[in-house]
């Protein structure tokens, strides 16, 4: 199996260098890239991340959309009376209406606490607690921030689906590895080009030193994805550690809530977040004796939730034995 090496990309200058790419995100590159934002605003503010990171995934179509690209507004906020800044203008419930352009992704964020902080029909919400986004959810949709009446719940579609709720437990302490975004003038270049000048800048600032916190473990590829297997006496708590990784990050790439579990021996332990589908060849799975949905999604390198979406059952439905799961396309009516 492979070795590889960790170069310690800081967090958001790699976002920034994906947001000025060309390359369409998915959701999943999206949350990875600004999550160090919104956590870090839930800590200025009050605001939950998993509320700020769902709220810029929709909003921003992960990045995609032409007002995030152009003008870095990455949550739909339009000029209103009081906006001395820059502005751009886009067809959205009338034709040509005025919408706020920032120099920076980070400027956005920090402007949407503002929004929320300085409105008075949002002041109800920072009286909440910041772990329950069901109720900031819905209270974003009652104090007007969207005219869609799904409004509340399609945020807590994103938030539930992607686990975002965990970024709402993360302290102070864990939040000091994330760095504050760093300026490109490569926009123009290709992404390819613009994450290797990246890695380059970082590896001469280390001089002549090699940095391998993998050098007692043997690193595998599962599904396109770096993963380990669990030793003797590991915890998730030590796996975060020797890797360098924030233990929330551990839990939700490997679909983990309970904080006491501990990895058996030989457990796959991911170190990026799982895919939407297993990768092209396995198909099918058929559930063998002593096996759950978990095991199955952790074999194949597949998120749970995926799984149970791709199997049209419901979240607490155990897989029966001898049960045939789909894992790339979803089951037949």
């Amino acid at each position: 199996m492979k070795q590889i090496l960790i170069i310690a990309i800081p967090l958001l200058f790699f976002a920034t260098l994906i947001a000025n790419s060309q390359t369409k995100m998915s959701r999943s590159e999206y949350i990875d890239a600004y999550k160090g934002l919104a956590i870090s605003e839930m800590h200025r503010s009050g605001i939950p991340a998993s509320i700020k990171m769902a709220q810029g995934c929709l909003e921003s179509e992960n990045g995609n959309s032409s007002l995030a690209r152009k003008s870095n507004n990455h949550f739909g906020i339009k000029c209103r009376n009081d906006w001395k800044g820059a502005r751009v203008y886009h067809n959205d419930d009338k034709i040509n209406e005025c919408f706020r352009k920032y120099p920076s992704v980070e400027e956005s964020y920090t402007d949407h606490t503002r929004f929320l902080q300085e409105n008075t029909r949002y002041a109800h919400l920072f009286k909440l607690d910041r772990t329950d986004y069901k109720a900031w959810a819905h209270g974003l949709k009652a104090a007007g921030y969207a005219t869609n009446p799904k409004y509340a719940q399609l945020v807590i579609k994103i938030i539930e689906e992607e686990k975002l709720y965990l970024l709402d437990k993360v302290t102070t302490d864990e939040l000091s590895g994330f760095t504050q975004p760093k300026s490109t003038d490569d926009k123009n270049e290709p992404f390819s080009t613009q994450v290797s000048k990246a890695k380059n800048k970082v590896i001469e600032s280390f001089g002549n030193v090699t940095l391998n916190p993998f050098a007692s473990r043997e690193v595998l590829e599962v599904n396109g994805l770096e993963a380990i297997k669990a030793k003797q006496g590991d915890t998730y708590e030590s796996i975060a550690r020797e890797f360098n990784m924030k233990l929330w990050e551990v839990h939700l790439y490997n679909d983990l809530l309970r904080e006491a579990e501990v990895p058996e021996k030989n457990e796959i332990i991911y170190l990026q977040r799982k895919r939407y589908a297993a990768p092209k060849g396995s198909e099918t799975h058929t559930v063998r004796s002593g096996e759950s949905m978990w095991s199955i999604s952790q074999k194949y390198g597949v998120r749970v939730n995926r799984l149970y979406r791709l199997n049209r059952m419901q979240g607490n439905e155990a897989p029966r034995v001898g049960e045939v799961l789909f894992l790339r396309k979803k089951r037949p009516k």
